[in-house]
């Protein structure tokens, strides 16, 4: 029985993770502050610490070693460096949550490997995982912390409606209201979303895994599909037509630079990953959930309790304001 530790364990992707890790039999600690309403997982202990405050978290972990230890929600090389004085010496395996939007900015190639180059000029977000990495490697090859660094894509679950400008209940609600959503470019790069209930199933194989020591992973579907198949997918498990409006990633960008960058440096290429890696180290992965499934499983879910059918105005907000920047041609 593996003893593992992780660090957050109730966001998006790490809530399934968990459930699983619980069915194998893992004996899983959650290191959080606790403030998340939710259910606690049955089978998980938690600590309850803040892992911001390095001496708070030393003294709710002292004493205590782990076979595994995963940070979902380091995102700077301070976070590291917490993590290194916290784990240096009290781990066997390090797994550190990066992000697939790391890798090359225009892409060179269409198919993603874990050998694509690490490099975004466009966001912030994925140069400080690009430096995360790069410290832990360092520290990996230092033989002060035997890491593992995990990749993952967009990858949506029940309490998410993934989407790529703007996202959640509102913009199903604006598409059952006949309102315009927005597609960047024109709706035809490729991309990959993953059900967090497939990601799971590579993750958990990588958990104590020794072939995993040293190594980098992606976890996605193999599904490819446009934006526009995407979105037409969220149309129809709304049971609505959406009336799509395509605006290039750079007019996006010059009106609003927080929502751009995330659409230069990521969602505005097309990005198909090869999962020959994960698939090797970890022979049992494979996903089988379709976006059409799995967006429709994410709708029904908001459907079933009226307290979950959240319009966020400044969701809606920002996108009217696109629509009549863009309709006013103020981009030349």
């Amino acid at each position: 029985m593996k003893k593992t530790l992780f660090i957050g364990g109730t966001g998006t992707i790490s809530t399934s993770v968990t459930t699983l890790a619980v069915e194998k039999g893992m004996d899983l600690y959650h290191l959080n502050r606790g403030m998340r309403q939710a259910e606690p997982t049955k089978g998980v202990k938690t600590i309850h610490a803040d892992i911001r405050d390095i001496n708070a978290a030393k003294a709710a972990l002292k004493g205590m070693d782990f076979d595994c230890v995963v940070d979902w929600i380091a995102f700077t090389q301070d976070h590291i460096q917490a993590d290194l004085e916290l784990f240096a010496g009290h781990t066997d395996q390090f797994i550190f949550i990066s992000s697939a939007s790391a890798y090359q900015k225009p892409p060179v190639h269409y198919r993603v490997t874990e050998s694509t180059p690490m490099h975004n000029p466009y966001w912030e977000y994925s140069r400080n995982k690009i430096r995360c990495e790069n410290m832990l490697l360092d520290a990996y090859r230092e033989g002060r912390m035997p890491v593992t660094i995990v990749r993952p894509s967009y990858t949506y679950d029940d309490r998410h409606i993934p989407f790529c400008v703007g996202s959640g209940y509102t913009i199903v609600d604006r598409m059952r209201k006949g309102k315009p959503v927005i597609v960047h470019g024109d709706g035809q790069s490729l991309w990959v979303m993953t059900r967090s209930e497939d990601f799971a199933k590579g993750f958990v194989g990588l958990i104590g895994n020794q072939q995993a020591i040293g190594e980098s992973f992606h976890i996605t579907s193999d599904e490819a599909l446009t934006w526009d198949q995407i979105v037409e997918a969220v149309g129809k498990a709304a049971e609505a037509k959406p009336r799509i409006v395509h605006m290039a990633s750079d007019f996006i960008n010059s009106q609003n630079p927080g929502l751009g960058a995330g659409l230069l440096g990521d969602k505005s290429c097309t990005m198909v990953f090869d999962n020959s890696k994960i698939k090797r180290v970890v022979p049992e992965f494979m996903a089988t959930i379709t976006f059409q499934e799995g967006v429709a499983r994410s709708i029904a879910w908001h459907d079933a309790d009226p307290q979950r059918q959240k319009v966020d105005e400044n969701v809606n907000a920002m996108i009217d304001k696109l629509l009549a920047a863009y309709g006013n041609g103020k981009f030349a």
